[in-house]
């Protein structure tokens, strides 16, 4: 992993420099800048030479210096409204974690999924995928997993030891919780960080909008369907446990719940501010409706309830509110510069003329399939976020994928969507996503029994995504 770092960190310097001062002109000489500083990032994101947060950062230093854009154009990209939107939507996350109320929730779910085998199974994938809808599908699976591993525990201990059924019951649920945790995400726009940077770069790029409650027309069926996908192969076909009951189960949940407690104020206040906020996203357009003045977006509902969490106080007298400046530093702040840093490439990009090239290209290009072209960009999606971080795919594949409709003569979004949606779905391997790598660190795990589920899992995703942008996203987009 070293090597692949130290050939990534100068590969990228010297594709830099050879692009920048070697150059072939294909366009014009920004765009030659552009491809230069295009393709450093590329292979910096593919080697996590630095974090991925870092490497977005190099649109605001070498920008300027190269003339590709002034400090101002390229700064506003990181302070796009977008990355307010999710500013808002990852501090009341903070709040629904720092005061326990997503285990609550989950917990709760449990209790009520009952104590068949197959029944707690699916109660934790429900529970996490229902929190990945608005809080990281890090934090939902890091939550989980513990809960979990005390349910296997109890499989380990009992009298028969740890059968084959049992530990089918183990990788079905440890799975279940990664996968669920992936497809949660793709339910609300705020749910997961490719939906936030294709957003972000349909916005500043073609002027396009998307609607939080239009977005989750789509998007909850969507992920519900790839849920119960998920859970029918995992438990049904590749890993059935014929467990039957599981009695002890639901004291391990009910112990859980016993810790916490009766609900605090903390939590009645977040939950408040969370279903305000959730009831606003949804009925944005009937409020602007009714009250034409407020003009409310998105990012403002977001950015309210933030600002909530801040100054409604729990106890005025002591200064305790439901969050505290300080509880930031647990913020994904490096997320935040990456939408930026997205975004600006995306301007440089645009800027340059290489989006129009590109779809002036397809455009020539008579007899070409929208069916077949479309199915191409989301299988290369789907299984090149298996490698790399999907963050920074989107970031790269986004506006060349619009150029391709643009080329196709077919609505953007028609094809950027599935796309998006299809760097959520990665099952094969444990370094596709992090709750892919948090199970997998639970020992429960081997890599072949994640690929043996994972290859169904993805192609299955392909055609439900083939089928989501041939009949269903044409109506709703």
């Amino acid at each position: 992993m070293q090597n692949i770092k130290s050939i990534g960190f100068i590969g990228g310097l010297i594709a830099f420099l050879t692009i920048l001062f070697f150059p072939i002109e294909i366009i014009n000489p920004l765009a030659q800048k552009v491809i230069a500083v295009a393709a450093w990032m590329i292979i910096w994101w593919i080697s996590e030479t630095v974090s991925i947060s870092v490497t977005a950062l190099i649109p605001l230093t070498i920008f300027p210096l190269i003339g590709i854009m002034d400090i101002k154009t390229v700064a506003a990209n990181y302070s796009s409204p977008i990355v307010y939107l999710f500013f808002g939507g990852f501090i009341i996350a903070l709040a629904l974690e720092k005061v326990n109320l997503h285990r609550r929730i989950a917990l709760s779910i449990l209790k009520l999924t009952g104590t068949k085998a197959d029944g707690v199974i699916f109660g934790f994938m429900l529970s996490t995928w229902l929190m990945s809808m608005w809080i990281s599908n890090t934090a939902s699976t890091v939550v989980m997993l513990p809960i979990a591993l005390s349910v296997i525990g109890l499989l380990i201990d009992d009298a028969d030891g740890f059968t084959k059924n049992d530990q089918n019951f183990a990788l079905s649920i440890m799975l279940g919780i990664a996968f669920a945790a992936n497809v949660g995400g793709t339910a609300t726009l705020v749910g997961t960080p490719p939906n936030s940077v294709m957003l972000g770069i349909m916005n500043s790029q073609f002027d396009i909008e998307i609607g939080f409650f239009q977005w989750m027309k789509m998007g909850i069926p969507f992920a519900l369907l790839m849920l119960f996908v998920c859970y029918f192969f995992l438990v049904k076909v590749v890993y059935p446990n014929n467990l039957g009951e599981l009695k002890t189960s639901g004291a391990v949940i009910q112990t859980e719940l016993d810790k916490l407690g009766k609900m605090s104020r903390g939590e009645k206040v977040v939950a408040t501010v969370f279903f305000c906020t959730a009831l606003a996203w949804i009925l944005r357009s009937q409020i602007n409706a009714f009250f034409p003045d407020l003009n409310l977006t998105d990012t403002t509902i977001s950015m309210i309830g933030a600002l909530s969490l801040f100054i409604l106080p729990l106890n005025f007298k002591k200064g305790e509110f439901p969050l505290q400046w300080e509880d930031t530093k647990n913020l994904p702040w490096g997320i935040l510069i990456l939408f930026g840093g997205g975004l600006a490439l995306a301007g440089g990009l645009k800027a340059a003329g290489l989006i129009d090239l590109l779809g002036q290209f397809i455009s020539s290009k008579e007899g070409w399939s929208i069916l077949l072209i479309a199915s191409v960009l989301i299988f290369v999606m789907l299984f090149m976020t298996e490698l790399m971080s999907n963050v920074a795919l989107v970031t790269i594949l986004v506006p060349l994928v619009a150029a391709i409709a643009i080329g196709l003569g077919v609505p953007i979004l028609h094809v950027v969507i599935p796309v998006t949606l299809a760097s959520s779905c990665a099952f094969m391997l444990p370094m596709a996503t992090p709750p892919n790598a948090i199970v997998f660190a639970s020992g429960h795990i081997k890599v072949a029994e994640m690929v043996k589920v994972g290859v169904i899992l993805n192609v299955i995703s392909v055609l439900v995504l083939i089928g989501l942008f041939y009949f269903v996203v044409p109506i709703l987009f």
